[in-house]
């Protein structure tokens, strides 16, 4: 939904996860809930005080009985009057109860909420900003405790503190250059008396800072997808249970064991990492059924899309043509570890070793006896990028990476402008001024629609 499409009428939603449990939640918002309040209740309810009620029908009959609170606005987490009604977390339960919030509220206008409504209208109504709203959503979603100490860092406004102290210090260069160009007979050395070139310096140092935490931060969020490929029998399925630490493939001394992909999701140092077991590739012939085949033609399109590829291969049998045949078809730009595997019975040592005449980087483990593989965990947090920097990261989304390079180029087109002196001051301002456009893009300053109907729309029922 748009803000020009916007429509303020009072909504209403189950605001717990579907299923049962021991409590569940309906959420109304609005400008004006005191009819409502007294439709359902025939009284007014103490503002921010929790008043246990019947929840009756409107014949009278018992719905449930529980707590009503009321959140007069702008004291709430909309901005707006906001009721809830906790009660017992059956889910027919709950769909009665919020049937009789709109019954109630028909006259209002009480409609049914869309996903992340609650939220949008937080936005609207100066609650948060537009991170701080994303930040609601990544909290719900975060899969890890290092996921939900970056959302928390995002939720509480950690995040938009840093960009809005980056638009902060552009505003004020910018008013510099301007005032410097409504008045071109005080242009000489602007730059010099000023300190032009420091106080961009500074900005761009400190733009770098809040973007390596925002790339770590989306480390969290999004992950890495790690596709295991190589022969049959090489110990793909031994790998992910490794890295599991749990028996979820299947694993015997028969070669094209795995037939279809295998997916597991593990944490390493807090990162998700999407393992994906894929069936064993050998020439098309030697496949030894039409299972075979389709399997192996998921594992080259589960190849395409991976972040990064780990090649199995053999350390007892060592390297073979097909090995190679196999790697140059593997998808350009896709980072490829080697993994020579079952060392336990080749003789090798646990090792990592580079190779002379590449960058290509080639462990030695076994998957069987768990011997490398704090070796193969420390190459994936590298080739993820990942440092452990002890400091609060933010759990940026794509969006928001985009934001910070484009404003990062900016600046660096800014201080090019500023080395050739006064003569490109107009050009130094302007490239000041899409930079603070893009950063103020992260919190929602300039918007567009359609982009808030995306973001928003992504949300949960209820929030």
């Amino acid at each position: 939904m748009s803000l020009s499409a916007f429509d303020a009428s009072p909504i209403a939603a189950i605001a717990t996860a579907p299923g049962r449990g021991g409590i569940g939640v309906v959420r109304v918002s609005g400008r004006q809930l005191k009819p409502l309040i007294a439709a359902l209740f025939g009284r007014e309810l103490a503002p921010r005080h929790a008043s246990y009620l019947p929840f009756t029908a409107a014949d009278g009959s018992l719905i449930d009985q529980g707590i009503a609170l009321y959140f007069p606005a702008p004291h709430s987490y909309t901005g707006e009057d906001v009721l809830e009604l906790q009660g017992h977390g059956g889910p027919v339960v709950l769909r009665m109860l919020l049937a009789r919030c709109l019954q109630a509220g028909q006259n209002l206008g009480l409609r049914l909420a869309g996903p992340g409504e609650f939220t949008q209208r937080a936005f609207m109504n100066d609650k948060m900003d537009l991170a701080q709203a994303e930040g609601v959503a990544d909290l719900i979603e975060a899969a890890t405790e290092a996921a939900v100490k970056s959302a928390s860092q995002s939720l509480s406004g950690a995040f938009s503190q840093a960009v809005s102290s980056l638009v902060e210090q552009v505003i004020q260069l910018r008013m510099l250059v301007e005032a410097t160009l409504d008045f071109p007979e005080e242009e000489i050395d602007f730059l010099e008396k000023s300190n032009a070139r420091g106080q961009l310096s500074a900005i761009q140092q400190a733009l770098q800072q809040v973007l390596d935490k925002a790339s770590q931060g989306a480390l969290l969020r999004e992950g890495l997808k790690v596709v295991l490929a190589g022969q049959p029998n090489v110990g793909k399925s031994s790998l992910l249970n490794a890295l599991a630490g749990a028996e979820v493939a299947i694993v015997t001394p028969i070669a094209g064991t795995t037939r279809d992909k295998v997916s597991e999701t593990i944490q390493i140092e807090g990162i998700p990492l999407n393992i994906i077991d894929t069936a064993g590739i050998r020439a098309e012939h030697e496949a030894a059924d039409e299972v075979e085949r389709i399997g192996i033609a998921r594992t080259w399109a589960e190849l395409a899309q991976a972040d990064v590829i780990l090649h199995l291969l053999d350390a007892d049998h060592g390297p073979r043509a097909a090995d190679e045949a196999m790697r140059a078809d593997f998808p350009a730009g896709v980072p490829v570890l080697t993994v020579w595997n079952k060392i336990d019975l080749s003789g090798h040592a646990p090792a990592r070793s580079v190779l002379a005449d590449s960058d290509d980087v080639h462990l030695y483990l076994s998957a069987a006896d768990g011997l490398g593989m704090d070796l193969l965990r420390q190459e994936l947090l590298q080739i993820a990028g990942w440092r452990q920097t002890g400091e609060s990261l933010y759990l940026a989304r794509e969006r928001h990476l985009q934001a910070l390079h484009a404003a990062r180029n900016h600046l660096q087109e800014a201080a090019a402008h500023a080395a050739c002196d006064d003569q490109l001051l107009d050009l130094f301002a302007e490239e000041l001024r899409q930079a603070q456009e893009q950063l103020s893009l992260i919190t929602g300053k300039f918007t567009p629609d359609d982009l808030l109907g995306v973001i928003f729309s992504r949300f949960c029922i209820g929030k």
